[in-house]
C-alpha cells in the first residue's frame, strides 16, 4: 500500500467533491468522454461518493480510477464535477474581511495558472478582473495586475482567515467547470513576483 497522508496546511479548510451538494449538484456517477491520467472510460457509470481531498490538515485522497486504485492499493476516488471548500464555522463575509484589513491587496481572480515545479506544486499565473488596494478597512483604489509564483501547499499553511463559502465561477475553467463553492481567504506574503502588463 502507498501512504497518502501528509500535512497540507493547518486544518482550516476542507476541499470536498460531492455530487449531491445543494446548489452545485452534478451527475452522481462517473462521466468520462475519454481516458486520461485522471479518468477512464471504463469507469463510466461508477457511483460517486463524497470525497474529502484534504481533511484535518492532511492529504486525504488522490484522484484514483479503478485501475490506478488497484495498482496503488488506494480507494477508488474519481473526480466529481464540482468542488466545495469550507472553513471552520460560519466565516465572515468578504466585506467584513476587507473592513478588518489594515493594508493589503484584494484579488478577485487568478488566471493563466501553470505548473512550474510538480514536486513542490509551485504554480505561476496572473491576476485579472481587478486588483484593489485596501487601506484601513476600505478599498481606496485599483492597482496593476501581477504575475504570482505560489505553491498552494505553502499557501494553505499560511492562511490566517477563511471567510464564508459561497457559489463562485472558476475563471480559468469557466468553459467546462462551473460548479464551485469557495470562501475568500486571507494570506499574508502572497508572492507577487512581477508586475503584469496585461489589462
Amino acid at each position: 500500500n502507498v501512504p497518502v497522508r501528509g500535512f497540507v496546511g493547518d486544518g482550516r479548510i476542507t476541499p470536498v467533491m460531492d455530487a449531491n451538494q445543494p446548489g452545485v449538484e452534478s451527475a452522481p456517477f462517473v462521466v468520462a468522454h475519454s481516458s486520461s491520467r485522471q479518468a477512464s472510460v471504463f469507469d463510466n457509470g461508477l457511483p460517486l461518493a463524497p470525497t474529502d481531498w484534504i481533511a484535518d490538515g492532511r492529504l486525504a485522497n488522490l484522484l484514483q480510477t479503478r485501475h490506478s486504485a488497484e495498482l496503488t492499493g488506494l480507494p477508488v476516488t474519481p473526480a466529481t464535477d464540482n468542488l466545495i471548500m469550507t472553513g471552520p464555522g460560519d466565516g465572515r463575509s468578504l466585506d467584513a474581511m476587507v473592513a478588518s484589513t489594515e493594508r493589503g491587496l484584494l484579488l478577485t481572480c487568478l488566471w493563466y495558472i501553470r505548473e512550474v515545479d510538480p514536486q513542490s506544486l509551485l504554480l505561476t499565473g496572473l491576476t485579472r478582473d481587478g486588483v484593489y488596494l485596501v487601506e484601513n478597512g476600505e478599498v481606496v483604489g485599483e492597482v496593476n495586475n501581477f504575475r504570482f509564483n505560489e505553491s498552494p501547499v505553502g499557501l494553505l499553511g499560511r492562511l490566517t482567515e477563511v471567510g464564508a463559502a459561497e457559489r463562485t465561477l472558476p475563471r480559468e475553467w469557466s468553459d467546462y467547470f462551473t460548479r464551485a463553492v469557495m470562501p475568500a481567504v486571507r494570506v499574508p506574503d502572497f508572492n507577487m513576483s512581477t508586475v503584469s502588463q496585461a489589462s
